[in-house]
């Protein structure tokens, strides 16, 4: 079975290992901090609903068979500490014999772990790269560690959830938004993307010749490059190191979680050790030969996927492509594709609160500040990525349109700030009412636009805005409960 020996990957698989436990530490940590006032049980979409809107088979998961917050601190601490021992490569410390099974254990523990948040997530849960964080994790299974050979087959499989990463996201742009065929679209991203870091603003008043041309190397590298990922060394390499320079772009003038990132990590998978040892001062150990029984689940991994691929293939090469679908409840092979539309304006939800008891024209409004996304016009942009502030990016999305029932979960959010939710507040950059919660809370919902560069000098501000309507009216918890008694109960629910 010398088809399916990796010797010339060992470094491959060190480098891959590592650097997709960094990217698990970081999602468990956020299903630490964020899950339990998101989707918890007395989250913003409570985990009830999760269990009883869908069936186990369908989304698969340990908190629809014990929906407790405990439960849920305890999975996600576990999966930080199995990702610290992944990152630090504790299987590598033992003997050669307990290497791979250790290692296949600790994968195989963190991928069912984190299934159990993205199934019972819910909206919170419902991006692209948690699929192919699980995906991703689930071939990670089979690499197996110490001194042995990664099975070759698997490298192949990696790089082909890299090909319909990347190739999906540029079939789903040629077919979305015209901007992308006249290539104008990067006119208006870094403006209207869901969190703009603090080179967007920057990258924004580049001249439209640079727009145009970046948009075509867009093109380039999502549709042409990719079917370089299989070919010999070292053009599997080149094709490699162009996608990491693609996306270290993308990271450095935006805000994406760990989108970019996860790329770049799935992007090592072209390389080899020839490669590595040839451009890094490292060196490859010499290899025992994989084990026989790692050989035999790698081939029936593979015939997994080659069956589980006809679906998620035949969507991307569709007219009627959806991007970031999952075709199988344990997410094994999915389709992705990102931006297949560009937002031309961007629209905010601006949440205010005030501790009058009776509102009149004089009535002081403060805001509320949120860790990522635009607020105060003078605050620069952040840089969160690659961790994921999983409110911010729903506060986006419900921005786009006027009615705040479009997201059931936005209500409940006020009705927690009313209550003064201390784990709904931490989610929050700032609370304006410290002391005691505030009396009534509103949204309004505003149009912003980046300063000018001149704007800029004269101000100081990075956006100008405009309001466009009103979000949500001034509203009391005694106002729920006194007159919308039917409305309390359905946003509570």
């Amino acid at each position: 079975m010398w088809l399916w020996q990796g010797e010339g990957y060992w470094l491959v698989r060190f480098l891959f290992q590592r650097a997709l436990a960094l990217i698990y530490l970081l999602a468990f940590l956020v299903a630490a901090n964020q899950f339990r006032p998101l989707a918890g049980e007395d989250g913003l979409l409570p985990i009830d609903r999760y269990v009883e809107n869908v069936s186990f088979s369908d989304r698969p998961s340990l908190f629809y068979l014990l929906p407790d917050d405990r439960v849920i601190g305890a999975a996600a601490w576990i999966g930080v500490l199995l990702s610290v021992m992944a990152l630090v490569g504790v299987p590598y410390w033992l003997p050669d014999a307990y290497a791979t099974p250790v290692s296949m254990l600790i994968w195989a523990t963190m991928w069912l772990l984190y299934l159990s948040f993205v199934n019972a997530g819910q909206t919170f849960y419902g991006y692209g790269w948690e699929s192919m964080l699980l995906e991703t994790g689930f071939l990670a299974i089979f690499l197996g560690a110490g001194n042995v050979a990664p099975p070759f087959v698997v490298i192949v499989l990696l790089q082909w959830v890299l090909f319909r990463n990347m190739f999906g996201a540029g079939l789903i742009k040629l077919r979305g938004d015209e901007c992308w065929r006249d290539l104008s679209c990067m006119d208006y991203h870094y403006e209207t993307q869901p969190i703009p870091n603090p080179v967007s603003w920057f990258a924004h008043h580049r001249s439209k010749r640079f727009h145009r041309l970046e948009t075509l190397g867009n093109h380039v590298v999502e549709l042409a490059v990719p079917f370089l990922y299989f070919a010999p060394q070292p053009l599997a390499a080149l094709a490699g190191a162009a996608t990491i320079l693609f996306q270290g772009w993308l990271m450095v003038t935006g805000n994406f979680a760990w989108l970019n990132a996860l790329t770049i990590v799935l992007a090592i998978s072209t390389f080899s050790d020839g490669v590595l040892t040839g451009v890094l001062p490292v060196s490859a150990p010499v290899t025992l030969a994989t084990p026989t029984y790692l050989e035999v689940l790698a081939i029936l991994v593979a015939l997994v996927v080659v069956a589980l691929s006809v679906r998620p293939t035949a969507n991307m090469l569709s007219r009627t492509q959806v991007m970031n679908t999952s075709f199988d409840p344990l997410h094994l092979v999915n389709t992705y594709g990102a931006f297949g539309s560009i937002t031309k304006d961007r629209y905010e939800i601006v949440v205010e609160g005030t501790t009058d008891e009776e509102l009149t024209d004089e009535t002081e409004w403060r805001p509320y500040a949120f860790k990522g996304k635009p607020t105060d016009p003078e605050r620069r942009p952040p840089q969160v990525a690659p961790y994921h502030l999983r409110l911010d990016w729903q506060l986006w999305f419900a921005a786009m349109s006027p009615s705040p029932y479009r997201s059931p979960w936005f209500p409940r959010l006020l009705i927690k700030l009313l209550e003064g939710d201390e784990a709904t507040l931490d989610l929050l950059a700032e609370n304006p009412f410290p002391d005691k919660p505030p009396e009534y809370v509103r949204a309004t919902r505003y149009r912003y636009r980046y300063t000018t560069p001149e704007e800029r000098g004269e101000t100081g501000r990075w956006w100008e805005r405009e309001p466009v309507g009103t979000y949500v009216r001034p509203t009391s918890l005694e106002d729920v409960e006194r007159r919308e008694p039917r409305r309390r109960r359905r946003w509570t629910s």
